[in-house]
């Protein structure tokens, strides 16, 4: 099928690469006179436009109801790859299914069984040493003050942390409780919310089950005409949100148990406050792991707070472990795992942080990444689709992903082996990772 597509899109004698892909190109046509312009919409397409906005339109409307469906595509894309691996072992697809969901909640239930006891009890007895934190907390502060004291600093410079210092003791700077009221927020709407949660595993298991079938009848309503780039665009969109989502489960899973490990060697050579805690304070940073930059901050700060209830030393020991284990992530395990396909600046991603956390609070800020990355190599693709010479819809994915920094064979990163979720249907029962995943370019 893909050579039949090839095929097609070079089958006029003596046309070159421009005038292809100007043929087949729904977006534009040549102008009388010369140049270009937007081609008009042909009836179909703008019925499947109005239907789209029309869709969309609904879904913000009930806005507040997509975070269990959201929750459930994001188990989509991690249960689908051993589903896959199932059905292609000949077994039928819904007892595939149940295997994998039976697998899945045997590994929850012993997570579960490992994880929870130990985090209640130090819950407690976090909550019940408390007062006695803040106490040793307190008195390691006047320590340091005393410390400070004897420093000989300039006296403008001593001047200046004597008023922050003495504005922090009357409580103008310090924690304000209020912060916590979005988190109080989420809360709320998670337990409002719960019945959505419930209905999702059979949500999910029918999304699996009819995968095939729904993504053949999406394939049949497109217009021949824009088949080809809207199976780019699907296919640059998934390996981004693909990516992402296995990878973070890996990355999460990865800083939890490296912090847990270093945390209980600070325990032996440091101090033991750093082992009372050590699995709470693992499970943080697992979690936290889903906000990149900003998330792994948050979490060390409990770490060193803790640690500086015992003594200076041992917070700056939290503090480097904190950093090695972001370091060891950031140049050892996000290359191998998610690649270049969630690459932004960290500038743009505290921006996208920040604007997503206030447009859909905590799951807008998770999401807020592999959102605006998958937009940056759409844009990309359409960019250079609309180009001058006009790009084919390969050769321009090929050039979105090159781009910035992206794999020219455009699956880089191992975490991009697995077969796409919603891949077009014209390839068959298996679409190799390397190639195309539209059907004919030029024909239904």
């Amino acid at each position: 099928m893909e050579q039949l597509a090839r095929s097609q899109l070079s089958a006029s004698a003596g046309t070159s690469d421009s005038d292809t892909a100007s043929a087949i190109a729904p977006f534009v046509e040549n102008r009388p006179g010369g140049g270009r312009r937007l081609r008009p919409p042909t009836p179909r397409v703008t019925l499947v436009l109005i239907g789209a906005a029309v869709v969309l339109s609904v879904l913000y409307l009930g806005r507040e109801a997509l975070g269990p469906f959201i929750v459930g595509l994001l188990l989509v894309y991690l249960l689908d790859p051993p589903v896959e691996r199932l059905t292609r072992a000949r077994l039928p697809r819904p007892v595939a299914i149940l295997g994998v969901y039976g697998l899945a909640l045997f590994l929850v239930v012993e997570a579960l069984n490992l994880t929870l006891r130990p985090v209640v009890q130090q819950l407690t007895r976090f909550s019940q040493d408390l007062p006695a934190l803040i106490g040793q907390l307190d008195h390691q502060l006047q320590r340091l003050s005393e410390v400070y004291r004897g420093l000989e600093l300039p006296t403008q410079v001593r001047g200046v942390i004597d008023d922050w210092l003495a504005s922090v003791a009357a409580g103008q700077v310090g924690f304000d409780p209020g912060v916590l009221m979005p988190v109080v927020n989420l809360t709320a709407g998670f337990v409002s919310s719960l019945f959505g949660y419930l209905v999702i595993p059979v949500w999910v298991f029918y999304l699996l089950k009819d995968r095939r079938p729904l993504v053949e009848s999406f394939d049949r309503m497109l217009p021949p005409e824009w088949r080809a780039d809207v199976w780019e665009v699907i296919q640059l969109s998934e390996r981004v949100v693909g990516q992402w989502i296995r990878g973070q489960f890996v990355l999460g899973l990865t800083v939890g148990v490296g912090t847990f490990a270093g945390l209980m060697i600070l325990d032996v050579t440091v101090d033991p406050v750093f082992g009372r805690f050590a699995l709470l304070l693992a499970l943080i940073a697992g979690i936290l792991e889903l906000l990149p930059i900003i998330g792994p901050i948050i979490a060390a700060v409990p770490a060193i707070l803790l640690a500086g209830t015992a003594s200076p030393q041992a917070a700056v020991a939290a503090l480097i472990l904190y950093v090695v284990v972001q370091q060891l992530e950031n140049n050892l395990l996000v290359p191998k795992i998610q690649g270049d396909a969630v690459a932004l600046h960290p500038s743009a991603v505290m921006f996208v942080l920040v604007v997503g956390g206030a447009i859909a609070g905590l799951l807008g800020a998770i999401l807020a990444l592999p959102i605006t990355a998958a937009a940056r190599d759409v844009f990309a693709y359409l960019f250079r689709r609309l180009g001058d010479p006009l790009a084919s819809p390969e050769s321009a994915a090929e050039a979105a992903l090159a781009g910035h920094g992206g794999s020219s064979g455009r699956r880089g990163a191992p975490m991009a082996a697995a077969e796409p979720v919603f891949a077009s249907p014209a390839a068959g029962a298996h679409v190799p990772s390397a190639g195309p995943r539209h059907p004919e370019a030029t024909g239904g």
